[in-house]
């Protein structure tokens, strides 16, 4: 097939990517690759050469599942590892004919401006919603729970709670579970998800007669034990809540007195949770410990024989492959600590109307956070590195070099590092440098805009992703297996997804139609997170990126002007008062 763009094939070093439609993610809990390798060493206070310093295991289910049916055999599988042949998207079957009867719904939108593609997804379903009304398609109502075409599309809130509640004789669909543990929170927070999934469960296996409830309880407690592997293993940061732990701790007591196996196995469970949420600490700890050694060397304004003796990038790294590398390495690293529910509570509880409890005021997503400040901190890096030498031609070089490392960037599929050196070299004070750029070759620069050209709701680097991920799933290296999105793109689609479609329905259902297509986004990330960065690791490099001091965005301005004065009135005044302002500050300083 031909490049994605009538430009890629100038980048020899880049395997062409496909032009075919693209392929649904699979599953979150697909053992196609295999997580991460567990590791106990984790940050020491520096960069390694040989270890990764936020490298820790990634979610590892420690249990094998098979379909669940009435005749379903008592031996139960924990083994190492396990696969799921079915989409977690494809439509599951009505399992519950547990309710009454009730008519299916119609869909309710919230209309937004956004042209973006969760936006028309929702419109699409709305074509659906109306081939519904007018006899297309099959609905099908099983009480609270309303089908189309086998694919769940509305229930109330206590029914979606039923339908996750595991049976003696049945176990809830993989991608709804998924799903609803991802968006539930929405609507009640996790505890209180647990709480009732975890009383349901108990006491609808009481029957009056001790010996016979304890013989369904020992019957029903490997599938409870599954559910929580599941959700621990997937969602663990919700665990950070005390009182999820004391639930936790509760059920596994209460498994112990029933079925000594499950016992082992939530024991097992309970351990491998601690040790995640041991790493999440000391990665936070890390992260923090680098941001404070960048803020105690503050970048300070130099003449231009001090600026000329600082270390710059060149001096650090001149191959740009390897700076691209080593780049993929923070962006992986980074990515592999962002919880899925991270995305869905960025936004939860907004509406008081529907969410009056507010337990999310205090929004869990620090390290959604930090990701998103990674990307500005790499931005303005970029754009100290090119304001900061006093030679024009050494600006010149040190540009044509960051056009280079974005190139690699591309080539890997590092698309959020890619961004980044972009918009730092788009910078008013780097772009405003006339001089500099004649002496630059830009027409490789040129290509990388045009890649990431935000016109058609970024039309050009969609269709990128799209053959980055259709080479990640046909992959035969761990290299061509590497994409990391342009971020803070995903996020804008995950939150127009969710402003352009109702929560609830007028009827009071919630709206799983658009829990399915929140999953979806969510679950594709988790496929791209867990990659493990094959690139070896250079300590001073990846040391230089995340410590070393950039300029703010006024020192950036002055940097410029003292690199190639001001043309015009307008630049003299704002150079004036740069000037003022910053040395008054150093002095309060």
């Amino acid at each position: 097939m031909p490049p994605t763009t009538p430009y890629a094939g100038k980048f020899n070093s880049c395997p062409p990517y496909s032009n075919n439609n693209h392929v649904q993610p699979s599953s979150p809990y697909h053992g196609g690759s295999g997580p991460k390798p567990a590791r106990d060493d984790v940050y020491n206070g520096a960069y390694s050469p040989t270890e990764n310093p936020y490298d820790v295991p990634q979610p590892h289910c420690a249990y094998r599942t098979t379909s669940v049916s009435s005749g379903s055999t008592k031996e139960h599988h924990y083994g190492s590892s396990y696969a799921v042949s079915e989409n977690p998207y494809s439509s599951p079957r009505p399992h519950s004919p547990r309710q009454h009867s009730t008519s299916c719904p119609g869909r309710a939108y919230r209309h937004t401006s956004s042209s973006c593609s969760s936006e028309h997804s929702c419109r699409t379903n709305g074509a659906a919603a109306k081939a519904r009304l007018y006899g297309h398609g099959v609905a099908t109502s099983y009480g609270e729970m309303c089908y189309h075409d086998n694919s769940l599309v509305s229930a109330s809130l206590e029914a979606l709670i039923q339908h996750l509640v595991p049976t003696v004789d049945y176990y809830p669909d993989r991608s709804y579970v998924f799903t609803f543990l991802l968006s539930s929170r929405l609507f009640l927070h996790p505890y209180e998800l647990m709480t009732r999934v975890c009383h349901l469960c108990v006491e609808q296996q009481r029957s009056g007669d001790a010996l016979l409830d304890k013989i369904r309880f020992r019957e029903v407690a490997p599938k409870l034990v599954q559910l929580l592997t599941e959700w621990t293993e997937t969602f663990p940061y919700d665990f950070r809540d005390d009182r999820m732990m004391r639930c936790l701790k509760d059920m596994t007591l209460h498994v112990a007195r029933g079925d000594e196996y499950s016992w082992r196995a939530m024991q097992q469970m309970t351990q491998r949770l601690i040790k995640r949420l041991s790493a999440l600490g000391q990665y936070e700890e890390a992260v923090a410990a680098l941001n404070a050694a960048a803020q105690e060397r503050p970048a300070s304004l130099k003449t231009k024989q001090a600026s000329a003796q600082r270390a710059d990038i060149l001096s650090v790294c001149d191959d740009p492959f390897v700076l691209a590398q080593q780049l993929t390495h923070i962006e992986l690293d980074r990515l592999s600590f962002i919880g899925p529910e991270e995305f869905i509570q960025s936004f939860a509880m907004k509406d008081p109307l529907e969410n009056h409890k507010g337990f999310f005021r205090k929004r869990k997503t620090s390290n959604l956070e930090a990701y998103v400040s990674w990307f500005n901190r790499l931005s303005y890096l970029v754009a100290t590195e090119i304001c900061m030498p006093t030679k024009k031609k050494h600006r010149a070089r040190i540009i044509e070099f960051f056009i280079d490392v974005a190139q690699e960037c591309f080539n890997i599929g590092n698309f959020n590092s890619l961004m980044a050196i972009i918009t730092g070299m788009n910078m008013s004070p780097v772009a405003r440098l006339k001089k500099t750029w004649n002496k630059v070759n830009t027409d490789k620069f040129e290509i990388l805009e045009h890649q990431m050209d935000p016109s058609s709701n970024f039309s050009n680097y969609r269709t990128a992703l799209r053959g980055a991920t259709q080479r990640s799933e046909t992959a035969h290296s761990s290299q061509e297996k590497i994409v990391i999105p342009f971020f803070s793109l995903l996020i804008k689609d995950i939150y127009f997804l969710n402003e352009g479609c109702a929560n609830r329905l007028p009827n009071g259902h919630i709206n799983f139609e658009k829990l399915w297509e929140l999953a979806k986004h969510v679950s594709e990330f988790l496929v791209w997170r867990q990659v493990i960065c094959p690139f070896d690791r250079d300590r001073r490099i990846l040391q230089y990126l995340v410590t070393t001091a950039v300029y703010t965005e006024d020192e950036l301005h002055l940097a410029s002007y003292e690199s190639e004065g001001p043309e015009n009135n307008m630049e003299k005044d704002s150079r004036r008062s740069l000037r003022s302002s910053l040395l008054h500050r150093e002095n309060r300083s």
